[in-house]
Protein backbone atom coordinates (compact mmCIF):
# COMPACT_ATOMS: atom_id res chain seq x y z
CA UNK A 1 0.00 0.00 0.00
CA UNK A 2 1.46 3.74 -0.97
CA UNK A 3 0.61 6.44 1.67
CA UNK A 4 0.58 10.25 0.89
CA UNK A 5 0.68 12.00 3.43
CA UNK A 6 0.30 15.38 3.95
CA UNK A 7 3.23 16.41 6.49
CA UNK A 8 1.60 20.18 7.20
CA UNK A 9 3.43 23.01 6.23
CA UNK A 10 6.60 23.22 8.58
CA UNK A 11 6.13 22.98 12.50
CA UNK A 12 6.52 18.64 12.67
CA UNK A 13 4.22 19.16 15.33
CA UNK A 14 1.20 20.06 12.81
CA UNK A 15 1.23 16.36 11.11
CA UNK A 16 -1.54 14.73 11.82
CA UNK A 17 -2.34 11.20 14.20
CA UNK A 18 -2.75 9.47 11.41
CA UNK A 19 0.00 10.62 9.49
CA UNK A 20 2.53 10.13 12.59
CA UNK A 21 1.41 6.45 13.24
CA UNK A 22 1.65 5.77 9.62
CA UNK A 23 5.65 7.03 9.51
CA UNK A 24 6.15 4.98 12.97
CA UNK A 25 4.92 1.95 10.79
CA UNK A 26 6.52 2.36 7.49
CA UNK A 27 8.76 -0.17 5.90
CA UNK A 28 9.75 2.96 3.34
CA UNK A 29 9.73 6.59 3.63
CA UNK A 30 10.21 8.37 0.21
CA UNK A 31 9.82 12.56 1.42
CA UNK A 32 10.31 16.01 -0.82
CA UNK A 33 13.60 17.03 0.70
CA UNK A 34 13.54 21.16 -0.01
CA UNK A 35 10.05 21.03 1.69
CA UNK A 36 9.57 18.63 4.69
CA UNK A 37 10.96 19.26 7.70
CA UNK A 38 13.71 16.41 8.54
CA UNK A 39 12.23 16.62 11.95
CA UNK A 40 9.02 14.50 10.87
CA UNK A 41 11.34 11.98 9.96
CA UNK A 42 12.11 11.24 13.28
CA UNK A 43 9.10 9.14 13.99
CA UNK A 44 10.57 6.58 11.60
CA UNK A 45 11.76 3.46 12.92
CA UNK A 46 15.50 3.07 12.56
CA UNK A 47 15.33 0.57 9.90
CA UNK A 48 12.87 2.52 8.06
CA UNK A 49 14.51 2.90 4.32
CA UNK A 50 13.85 7.05 3.36
CA UNK A 51 14.31 8.37 0.49
CA UNK A 52 15.02 12.09 -0.68
CA UNK A 53 12.83 12.77 -4.13
CA UNK A 54 14.34 16.02 -4.82
CA UNK A 55 16.90 15.21 -7.53
CA UNK A 56 14.51 12.44 -8.52
CA UNK A 57 12.84 12.49 -12.43
CA UNK A 58 9.23 11.13 -12.33
CA UNK A 59 10.28 7.72 -13.92
CA UNK A 60 12.56 7.30 -11.05
CA UNK A 61 9.78 7.98 -8.70
CA UNK A 62 7.63 5.64 -10.57
CA UNK A 63 10.40 2.77 -10.50
CA UNK A 64 10.39 3.62 -6.86
CA UNK A 65 6.73 2.95 -5.64
CA UNK A 66 6.28 0.11 -7.95
CA UNK A 67 9.98 -1.73 -6.64
CA UNK A 68 8.24 -1.48 -2.90
CA UNK A 69 4.74 -1.16 -3.63
CA UNK A 70 4.29 -4.65 -1.13
CA UNK A 71 5.56 -3.15 1.51
CA UNK A 72 3.72 -0.21 3.50
CA UNK A 73 5.46 3.08 1.80
CA UNK A 74 4.57 6.62 2.67
CA UNK A 75 4.62 9.28 0.31
CA UNK A 76 5.40 12.21 2.12
CA UNK A 77 4.42 15.22 1.09
CA UNK A 78 4.46 19.31 2.35
CA UNK A 79 1.37 20.86 3.42
CA UNK A 80 -1.83 18.89 2.35
CA UNK A 81 -1.25 16.27 -0.55
CA UNK A 82 -4.32 18.02 -2.44
CA UNK A 83 -2.30 21.15 -3.38
CA UNK A 84 0.51 21.37 -5.45
CA UNK A 85 1.91 18.42 -4.69
CA UNK A 86 1.93 16.73 -8.46
CA UNK A 87 -0.60 13.35 -6.32
CA UNK A 88 -2.91 13.12 -9.42
CA UNK A 89 -0.07 11.87 -11.55
CA UNK A 90 1.55 9.90 -9.19
CA UNK A 91 -1.82 8.27 -8.63
CA UNK A 92 -2.77 8.01 -12.40
CA UNK A 93 0.20 5.64 -12.62
CA UNK A 94 -0.38 3.48 -9.27
CA UNK A 95 -3.79 2.76 -10.77
CA UNK A 96 -2.30 1.95 -14.34
CA UNK A 97 -0.63 -0.60 -12.46
CA UNK A 98 -3.06 -1.42 -9.86
CA UNK A 99 -1.19 -0.16 -7.17
CA UNK A 100 -3.63 0.01 -3.80
CA UNK A 101 -3.11 3.76 -2.18
CA UNK A 102 -4.66 5.87 0.29
CA UNK A 103 -3.91 9.84 0.89
CA UNK A 104 -4.03 11.02 4.21
CA UNK A 105 -4.21 15.10 4.67
CA UNK A 106 -2.15 17.88 5.92
CA UNK A 107 -2.50 21.29 7.01
CA UNK A 108 -1.61 23.23 3.60
CA UNK A 109 0.48 26.63 4.02
CA UNK A 110 -2.38 28.75 3.32
CA UNK A 111 -3.94 27.41 6.71
CA UNK A 112 -0.56 27.93 8.59
CA UNK A 113 -0.36 31.30 7.78
CA UNK A 114 -3.28 32.76 8.92
CA UNK A 115 -3.07 30.73 12.07
CA UNK A 116 0.75 32.21 12.25
CA UNK A 117 -1.15 35.70 11.74
CA UNK A 118 -4.06 35.51 13.76
CA UNK A 119 -6.69 35.66 11.12
CA UNK A 120 -9.84 34.40 9.95
CA UNK A 121 -10.10 34.06 5.89
CA UNK A 122 -14.04 34.44 5.98
CA UNK A 123 -15.20 37.97 7.43
CA UNK A 124 -18.72 39.05 7.26
CA UNK A 125 -19.29 41.59 4.77
CA UNK A 126 -15.67 41.23 3.30
CA UNK A 127 -15.29 37.83 2.20
CA UNK A 128 -17.04 34.87 1.97
CA UNK A 129 -14.74 33.34 -0.72
CA UNK A 130 -10.84 31.79 -0.31
CA UNK A 131 -9.14 31.40 -3.72
CA UNK A 132 -5.74 29.40 -3.98
CA UNK A 133 -4.01 30.69 -6.59
CA UNK A 134 -0.43 31.11 -8.37
CA UNK A 135 0.68 34.09 -10.56
CA UNK A 136 1.69 32.61 -13.65
CA UNK A 137 5.36 32.29 -14.34
CA UNK A 138 7.75 29.64 -15.99
CA UNK A 139 4.55 27.10 -14.96
CA UNK A 140 0.82 28.40 -17.42
CA UNK A 141 -1.61 28.84 -15.28
CA UNK A 142 -4.72 28.19 -17.16
CA UNK A 143 -6.83 31.41 -15.10
CA UNK A 144 -5.79 34.85 -15.88
CA UNK A 145 -4.53 36.85 -12.90
CA UNK A 146 -7.42 39.22 -14.16
CA UNK A 147 -9.91 36.86 -13.64
CA UNK A 148 -8.65 35.97 -10.13
CA UNK A 149 -8.40 39.52 -9.37
CA UNK A 150 -11.62 40.43 -10.44
CA UNK A 151 -12.90 38.50 -7.61
CA UNK A 152 -12.37 41.50 -4.96
CA UNK A 153 -14.92 40.28 -2.54
CA UNK A 154 -12.22 37.62 -1.97
CA UNK A 155 -9.20 36.01 0.34
CA UNK A 156 -6.61 35.58 -2.02
CA UNK A 157 -3.38 33.52 -1.18
CA UNK A 158 -0.68 32.96 -4.04
CA UNK A 159 1.49 30.35 -3.59
CA UNK A 160 4.62 29.60 -5.58
CA UNK A 161 4.80 33.67 -6.55
CA UNK A 162 7.00 35.52 -4.48
CA UNK A 163 9.17 36.24 -7.65
CA UNK A 164 6.04 37.67 -9.37
CA UNK A 165 5.17 40.35 -7.14
CA UNK A 166 6.09 43.03 -9.55
CA UNK A 167 3.64 41.59 -11.92
CA UNK A 168 0.70 40.92 -9.18
CA UNK A 169 1.33 45.18 -8.31
CA UNK A 170 0.65 46.16 -11.92
CA UNK A 171 -1.92 44.01 -12.44
CA UNK A 172 -3.83 44.96 -9.60
CA UNK A 173 -2.86 48.84 -9.63
CA UNK A 174 -3.76 48.26 -13.47
CA UNK A 175 -7.62 46.85 -12.52
CA UNK A 176 -7.90 49.42 -10.34
CA UNK A 177 -7.05 48.18 -6.33
CA UNK A 178 -6.72 50.72 -4.43
CA UNK A 179 -2.31 51.25 -3.90
CA UNK A 180 -3.38 50.89 0.01
CA UNK A 181 -4.74 47.33 -0.25
CA UNK A 182 -3.00 45.03 2.36
CA UNK A 183 -0.39 42.95 0.91
CA UNK A 184 0.86 40.19 4.00
CA UNK A 185 3.69 37.61 3.27
CA UNK A 186 4.22 34.81 5.10
CA UNK A 187 8.38 33.33 4.88
CA UNK A 188 8.36 29.63 5.78
CA UNK A 189 5.07 29.87 7.61
CA UNK A 190 4.91 27.86 10.91
CA UNK A 191 8.78 26.61 10.52
CA UNK A 192 10.86 27.40 13.49
CA UNK A 193 12.55 30.20 11.23
CA UNK A 194 9.11 31.91 10.05
CA UNK A 195 9.25 35.32 8.60
CA UNK A 196 5.89 37.74 8.63
CA UNK A 197 5.87 40.78 6.61
CA UNK A 198 2.85 43.26 6.15
CA UNK A 199 2.61 46.00 3.99
CA UNK A 200 0.50 46.75 0.83
CA UNK A 201 0.37 46.23 -2.84
CA UNK A 202 2.16 49.66 -3.16
CA UNK A 203 5.38 48.58 -0.91
CA UNK A 204 5.02 45.02 -0.13
CA UNK A 205 7.82 44.18 -2.65
CA UNK A 206 10.67 46.19 -0.85
CA UNK A 207 10.09 44.30 2.38
CA UNK A 208 10.37 41.36 1.02
CA UNK A 209 12.75 41.26 -2.45
CA UNK A 210 15.64 39.59 -0.22
CA UNK A 211 13.03 36.09 -0.50
CA UNK A 212 13.74 33.69 -3.16
CA UNK A 213 12.25 30.55 -1.23
CA UNK A 214 9.00 29.14 0.37
CA UNK A 215 6.72 32.22 0.78
CA UNK A 216 3.11 32.70 0.71
CA UNK A 217 1.83 36.25 -0.47
CA UNK A 218 -1.64 37.00 1.21
CA UNK A 219 -3.78 39.89 -0.45
CA UNK A 220 -6.90 41.67 0.22
CA UNK A 221 -9.01 43.66 2.41
CA UNK A 222 -9.73 40.73 4.41
CA UNK A 223 -6.46 41.64 5.88
CA UNK A 224 -8.14 44.44 7.86
CA UNK A 225 -10.08 41.66 9.04
CA UNK A 226 -13.16 44.55 10.00
CA UNK A 227 -16.41 42.86 9.61
CA UNK A 228 -18.63 45.50 7.56
CA UNK A 229 -21.92 43.08 8.57
CA UNK A 230 -23.01 41.29 11.89
CA UNK A 231 -22.09 37.36 11.75
CA UNK A 232 -25.76 35.56 12.05
CA UNK A 233 -23.87 32.20 13.28
CA UNK A 234 -24.34 33.12 17.01
CA UNK A 235 -27.60 35.12 16.55
CA UNK A 236 -30.64 33.62 18.24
Amino acid sequence: MIYFVGASCGDPDLITVKGMKLLKEANIVLYTGSLVPKEVLSWCKEDCIIKDSQSMSYDEIFSFLEQYKDKKLVRLHTGDPSIYSTIAYQIKFLKSKNISYSVVPGVSAAFGAAASLGIEYTIPGVSQTIVLSRVEGKTPQPEQLETILALKNSSIVFYLSILLLDKLKTTALKMGYNPNTPCYVVEKATWSDEKIYKGTISDIKSKVSHIKGIALILFGDFLNQEEKDISHLYTL
